[in-house]
């Protein structure tokens, strides 16, 4: 019985490490791009860089939510993997990355970039707003990544 529980939450699990990934996939290599160039498409300039960057932020916001129901979920499914023994090294460092990754973008970056696009367009065009988006884009990099790896990692665990 209880086998049959953490079969169900094992697909819970892989539904939602793919969900959000491609999310994650789809925010970052089209909806991004789209929003910056849009010019491109549209044929003329119809918003500045900040009205975009204040679009891209709201994309971001909304994809906080699902990065911290992985996060959730992540927790849950590691502590019944360690607690049955079937936990490894390599699960353990990639859910460890995960959750610290997921929760530093969403808990960090994001209110941090809400907060300088609220003090206005002269801050977003500094160089402070510059590094914090940077440091953003590579944490959300090791986010996906990591995502990607626990993906794989645990469908490779079900699929033996």
């Amino acid at each position: 019985m209880i086998k049959k529980y953490f079969r169900i939450f094992t697909t819970i699990f892989i539904i939602t490490l793919g969900t959000v990934l491609g999310a994650s996939i789809l925010a970052g290599a089209v909806v991004a791009p789209t929003i910056f160039h849009s010019e491109l498409f549209v044929g003329s300039e119809l918003l500045s860089r900040f009205q975009e960057g204040l679009l891209m932020t709201h994309v971001f916001e909304l994809l906080a939510y699902g990065v911290n129901f992985l996060v959730v979920i992540a927790i849950l499914y590691e502590v019944v993997k360690f607690k049955a023994f079937e936990s490894s090294k390599w699960s353990l460092g990639l859910t460890f990355l995960v959750v610290a990754s997921g929760l530093l973008f969403s808990s960090y970056y994001i209110p941090q970039i809400l907060e300088m696009q609220l003090a206005g367009e002269a801050v977003t065009s500094g160089h402070i707003f510059e590094n914090v988006h940077k440091a953003s884009e590579l944490d959300f990099k090791l986010f996906s990544f990591s995502t990607l790896g626990l993906l794989i990692l645990t469908l490779r665990k079900v699929l033996r």
